[in-house]
């Protein structure tokens, strides 16, 4: 009688239900998250969409290349942690004037505790490492961008030109989880968009879960297709299912309106949650259910948003392009702050008259309005540019001076030997030439 293995007895245990989350990574699922938004996801809007109740804020997309060689800080005056550069452009070098560091990156510490994804734009699995160690420990996972189509992304390599080289994002997610998890703790995720074909979408799915993610987000349009375009959901809940059998969170994004409609979403397509973008740039307040009152009016999350803005010390251009997405464009006072330079500015031309102060303030420190310092008179940003190009050209002339000087003691060493060897070896000159 043949005797029973003990594999047939005793079948293997299933699969965990889910990848484990790290001990201070966060899991996605029943999350409602504000998607990552180049400008439109700066710390100014993150904080107000947490304020509205967003579970989880995702920052802008920010290229490998631009944090590596970053310095960390802590703003003494806000308490903000900022990731900073010396500038590195001609202009600033020019300057009479000693140009602010830039501020790659701002995070709010506090705030944004256990609810801050960093994402990054990266095509290399080396430099994907090492600019997520520089910000690991101040976030709450790290996600790779494989899904932006704009030209700045994908020209090197990044965004949505990872999901023609899957070999190359799969080496990139397998290298985070590798060397990010263990030592910070956190979990690795990954956004994407659907490719042409189900079959396409669903093989580069199945190979992406096995990576050790915790977490894929589906931008339910191709790469070709447009925001204003319809989103497809007819991959969803493939990509869903996928997903799950895997134990990776799934969350959809594509014309998510508010928190509710994110909520129905998930459910219909057995999703674990949702990621809002468009609707939240306009009004973060759609991240507040009906039940708990609702979307605001656009005047109410404006004064929010300035408050936010000024406290952390916003750059101006970035808050008067959030305030153009936020104002509807029929309403007068959209064309008014084509005008507006400063905060004390825009308090004014909406009449928020209780932050009239801490307007005053921000311009202060930031020197924007009454603050601003005049430009530097052409004669002297020349003069600038005129002696420090006749320093370079001098630091080379004493490069060059000293490498010449440099040939020439080698020539006299061995001319000396060319003239001193023969003699005392009786032989020519020819051959102590060589010998040198």
């Amino acid at each position: 009688m043949a005797t029973t293995s003990s594999s047939d007895e005793c079948p293997p245990p299933p699969p965990p239900s889910f990848v484990p989350i790290p001990p201070l990574g966060v899991d996605y699922r029943q999350k409602i998250v504000l998607a990552p938004m180049v400008r439109s996801g700066e710390l100014p809007s993150r904080l107000l969409a947490l304020h509205y109740g967003a579970d989880l804020v995702w920052g802008p997309e920010t290229v490998d290349h631009s944090m590596i060689g970053t310095t960390r800080r802590v703003n003494p005056r806000t308490d903000m942690i900022e990731f900073t550069r010396e500038p590195s452009n001609n202009n600033a070098k020019a300057s009479a004037q000693k140009s602010p560091e830039s501020i790659i990156y701002r995070l709010d510490p506090v705030r944004e505790a256990k609810k801050l994804i960093f994402q990054i734009g990266t095509s290399d699995p080396d430099r994907a490492v090492a600019a997520a160690k520089l910000v690991a420990r101040d976030v709450a996972g790290i996600d790779v961008n494989a899904g932006c189509p704009k030209p700045f992304s994908t020209s090197g390599g990044m965004g949505a030109a990872l999901l023609r080289t899957p070999d190359k994002l799969v080496a990139i997610l397998e290298n985070l989880v590798k060397h990010i998890v263990p030592e910070f703790q956190i979990g690795i995720s990954v956004k994407i968009r659907l490719l042409e074909t189900a079959p396409e979408t669903e093989a580069l799915v199945r190979r992406l879960v096995k990576t050790g993610i915790t977490g894929l987000t589906i931008h339910c349009r191709t790469t070709p297709m447009r925001p204003r375009e319809k989103a497809i959901r007819g991959q969803l809940k493939m990509i869903a299912d996928v997903c799950r059998e895997a134990g990776v969170a799934c969350l959809v994004n594509g014309d998510v309106e508010n928190r509710d409609h994110g909520l129905e979403l998930a459910k219909e397509f057995g999703c674990d949650g949702a990621m809002i973008a468009t609707c939240a740039e306009k009004n973060p307040s759609c991240f507040r259910s009906k039940e708990a009152g609702g979307m605001e009016t656009w005047r109410e999350a404006v004064e929010k948003y300035l408050r936010f803005a000024m406290e952390v010390e916003n750059k101006m251009a970035n808050t008067k392009f959030m305030l153009t997405q936020m104002v509807p464009g029929r309403e007068g006072v959209y064309k008014q702050m084509q005008g507006c330079r400063s905060y004390v500015a825009f308090v004014e031309l909406f009449r928020f008259d209780e932050l009239k102060q801490m307007a005053k303030e921000a311009d202060r420190i930031l020197e924007l309005g009454a603050y601003e310092k005049p430009p530097e008179p052409k004669k002297k940003v020349k003069q600038v540019q005129k002696e420090n190009g006749a320093g370079e050209k001098k630091r080379k002339r004493e490069e060059g001076d000293d490498q010449e000087g440099e040939k020439k003691k080698q020539t006299v060493v061995i001319e000396e030997k060319e003239i001193v060897v023969p003699e005392a070896l009786g032989v020519g000159v020819g051959a102590a030439a060589v010998s040198v």
